[in-house]
């Protein structure tokens, strides 16, 4: 088989019918142009929506759920022991809201090669004064450094500095509205008052936004040491260990495994953001889908193309089948056809593609609740492009089979006799 005079037969044949053929090749370049750059944008929103969330949620949390005890005193009264005994309106028993042993739990998760790193914690309700009105309010214990190594934290910093947690024993950061309420500014004194009514004056030294308002709106983060001398508890007081790994797909096995060998509660990011999880697969799913469906109809553009230059060229298909092309060769040169232009229109539209996504890049977005965002975020990840050559080479085949399939078995004795 001489690919090179197939191929230069399927070069005429194209260039005898030009404008169709830019046709169908702009019909596939404006398809691939708009399937990259719509699932660059997509892919892009969800990559930020993650940075928002699950890059400052940990992959594994272990804490000590509050929860009623197990074991009832009817159950263990021994009149009733080999009953079964329904209770209602049980409430939680005075165990302790900290992890137990926290420091040799510490020492050995650092010890663990399948974690990056580990963040201890401490949640406690409080109220921050303001004048004679009390807000209710979170305040978070943290480990600034691993914070911000582990979890962005600095980068949610808009007012002050993170670090000033560190070099002031007393001090505090607010979520920017919080601050707003509270009429606080860096470097004033914000009055915190414990649910066990001690107050205590923390100078401010930052201000974070989130995102997420109503996270902001009650969410105030001091030094693990801080807050421990607030709460009145020793220095091996902690609520939560976070837990980030090497692998996040091995957190829901680790959980149940720390469970276990910790005898603590253990929570996975799988489980923590199922439904933000499913929202991202089904946003890229429906780009996917909307890509796919407009290079389809580029491909019937190319089949109907195709199928008018088998009718115009009956007589050309019949003399190369009198003059030893077998019907494969025919079949070959159509495909050759199809391949050219998905190839020509897939090409360009990668360039295109790339042009549009820069300038959706480039297009201010400002908005106060995202405070690290600037521009519409777009994903720029080469699988993107290899994925929309592909389906572009695949539909233009598909597009093409058939047509010549239906040149491949012409009967040239049929067609020369008709002319």
């Amino acid at each position: 088989m001489n690919y090179t005079l197939i191929f230069s037969i399927a070069r005429a044949l194209l260039v005898s019918r030009l404008r169709q053929t830019l046709v169908a090749a702009i019909g596939v370049t404006f398809s691939i142009t708009m399937f990259i750059a719509l699932l660059g944008f997509m892919t892009g929103l969800n990559k930020m929506l993650d940075s928002l969330v699950l890059n400052r949620t940990p992959h594994i949390r272990l804490f000590t759920e509050i929860k009623p005890n197990p074991v009832q005193p009817v159950s263990i009264y021994q009149p009733f022991r080999n009953h079964y005994n329904f209770i209602s309106s049980i409430k939680a028993d005075n165990s302790r809201d900290k992890i137990y042993n926290s420091r040799v739990i510490e020492k050995i998760l650092r010890q663990d090669s399948r974690l990056a790193g580990i963040a201890p914690k401490i949640n406690t309700q409080v109220f921050y004064n303001d004048g004679t009105v009390n807000l209710t309010g979170a305040l978070s214990g943290i480990d600034v450094a691993e914070e911000t190594r582990l979890f962005n934290f600095q980068d949610y910093i808009v007012g002050g500095n993170a670090f000033g947690l560190q070099s002031n024993s007393n001090s505090i950061i607010l979520g920017k509205t919080l601050a707003e309420k509270l009429h606080a500014n860096t470097g004033d004194l914000v009055q915190v008052i414990t649910p066990n009514g001690d107050r205590f004056p923390l100078r401010l030294v930052g201000l974070y936004q989130s995102g997420l308002n109503e996270f902001d709106k009650t969410q105030g983060f001091a030094s693990v040491s801080t807050v421990q001398k607030l709460m009145g508890k020793p220095d091996d007081y902690i609520t939560d260990i976070q837990i980030k790994l090497k692998n996040i797909a091995a957190a829901p096995a680790i959980a149940r495994e720390y469970a276990v060998k910790f005898d603590t509660d253990a929570e996975d990011i799988q489980t923590a953001n199922a439904q933000f999880e499913t929202g991202n697969f089904i946003r890229t799913l429906i780009s996917y889908a909307v890509g796919i469906t407009l290079l389809i109809v580029a491909g019937f553009g190319i089949y109907n193309i195709l199928n008018m230059l088998i009718y115009e060229k009956m007589d050309t298909i019949a003399i190369l089948k009198a003059t030893g092309f077998a019907g494969k060769d025919v079949k070959l040169i159509f495909i050759f056809i199809a391949l050219s232009i998905g190839l020509a229109g897939g090409l360009t539209g990668l360039v295109f593609g790339f042009g549009l996504s820069s300038l959706i890049d480039q297009v201010p977005f400002h908005t106060a609740s995202l405070p690290t965002i600037s521009t519409y975020p777009v994903n720029y990840d080469p699988a993107i492009y290899l994925t929309a050559l592909i389906f572009s080479l695949a539909t233009t085949w598909m597009a093409g089979l058939f047509p010549a399939r239906k040149a491949s078995k012409i009967d040239p004795v049929i067609i020369i006799r008709g002319k």
